[in-house]
């Protein structure tokens, strides 16, 4: 197609028309590298904002959030995130919801407390009683209280038998029934065998007891477990953002972080055999509710943990008292014990509390500690072979604490809540 300039109109007599003088489109910002943040962090506070850059740069952690709180006061609220040039991570709010893990089990814990409180539910009913499980397999299982299951007493030890939470493909075999398991699958398969120790002889962890407690909170409530923490628990503290999380990638929340792991596992959603990304379909969500199902941001998690800094909406001063009690083994070796739903330590003047929490695809923590301050560090990756520990993100902060010279007099809650 032949081209005209200016002096070819003009000789041809062809009319002209008008020149549209148009800008050039401004060239596009190069897109970001290397870690991002948004988000508020007090020049006072900075210290532990560059705890959390540290910790994820040396892990290569992609997602992450750090909250701060004293004394009820927000005082930091931070998202983390990198991106490069091969993949974009969508940026990380202080609001954005994370997998929170064990961190579920403070949550059940309050909920347990409440229904007690009301009078619906006593710490000392034993668990057979209050689901009808039979004790056939182990009588013993009769002397498994509410209180016995907070407090990692009941007799289950996941280091002796088999993590029920984490069985679903053993699970389903011996039932003889299809994936996905649920509920009633784990606690059928799981009364069919004896306890692994007397319950109220020692502590082991386990995530069975609490998905036990999950199910004693939907009985006594009469309604199911998640809508009976929003309304009774969160809600009162004005928390809305914290729900169940789901399995899928599909399935992610608006404003849910992606999970990052290294490791793949067979679906436990389908007896497909399919092999997944291990954070997307290699465990059952929901089916860990009360132990380790609920998503949260930071801040959520440090308002939550004002539950028990005074009397208040939720629980009232007898109810804190007995969520921190020591338990009838008394205190270990290093000086903590596990109260109801937190692991607790008695230093000069005060109850430090504090839970961590794991899954593929995610690590969290969160800490009450002396002086009203409480921090919550989510992260979308734990620590897998390779992988620097993660253990040492407490003793970072705790260093950092112990260098703050003076506070933020601000409040950021009424941005972020």
């Amino acid at each position: 197609m032949a081209t005209f300039s200016r002096r070819n109109l003009i000789k041809t007599g062809a009319a002209l028309a008008p020149v549209l003088l148009t800008a050039r489109p401004a060239a596009a910002a190069p897109p970001p590298t290397g870690l991002q943040t948004t988000g508020t962090a007090p020049a006072e506070l900075a210290g532990f904002d560059e705890v959390m850059k540290t910790f994820v740069k040396e892990r290569e952690i992609s997602c992450a959030q750090l909250a701060i709180s004293k004394r009820g006061r927000l005082l930091l609220a931070r998202g983390y995130y990198t991106a490069s040039q091969a993949r974009y991570v969508p940026p990380v709010s202080p609001t954005s919801l994370f997998r929170i893990a064990s961190l579920s089990k403070p949550v059940t814990a309050a909920a347990v407390m409440r229904l007690v409180q009301e009078g619906r539910l006593g710490l000392s009913a034993p668990v057979t009683t209050l689901l009808g499980l039979p004790a056939e397999a182990d009588p013993r299982l009769a002397q498994v209280t509410v209180l016995r299951l907070m407090q990692h007493l009941g007799g289950w030890d996941r280091s002796v038998s088999l993590d029920h939470l984490w069985s679903d493909h053993a699970i389903s075999a011996a039932l003889d029934v299809p994936l996905p398991i649920d509920h009633a699958d784990i606690i059928r398969y799981a009364t069919a065998r004896p306890l692994d120790f007397a319950p109220g002889t020692r502590m082991a962890y386990s995530n069975y007891g609490y998905m036990l407690l999950g199910r004693i909170i939907e009985k006594a409530s009469g309604t199911d477990y998640e809508s009976y923490v929003k309304e009774k628990v969160l809600a009162p503290l004005g928390i809305t953002r914290m729900r169940i999380g789901r399995s899928l990638r599909s399935e992610a929340a608006a404003g849910e972080v992606a999970y990052a792991s290294q490791y793949t596992a067979k679906t436990v959603l389908d007896d497909t055999g399919t092999t997944v990304p291990y954070p997307y379909g290699g465990f059952n969500v929901p089916n860990h509710d009360a132990n380790g199902g609920w998503l949260a941001s930071a801040v959520d998690l440090v308002r939550f943990a004002g539950v028990l800094d005074a009397a208040g909406p939720v629980l009232d001063a007898a109810s804190i008292a007995k969520v921190l009690a020591k338990p009838e083994i008394g205190v270990s070796g290093d000086g903590w014990w596990y109260g109801c739903g937190w692991y607790v330590r008695q230093v000069p003047g005060n109850l430090n509390t504090w839970h961590a929490g794991g899954m593929p695809g995610t690590y969290t923590y969160l800490a009450r500690l002396q002086n009203g301050f409480t921090y919550a560090a989510l992260f979308n990756r734990r620590e897998e072979q390779g992988t620097p520990d993660y253990d040492v993100l407490s003793s970072r902060m705790n260093a950092a604490l112990n260098k703050v010279a003076s506070w933020p007099a601000t409040d950021l809650g009424p941005r972020y809540f």
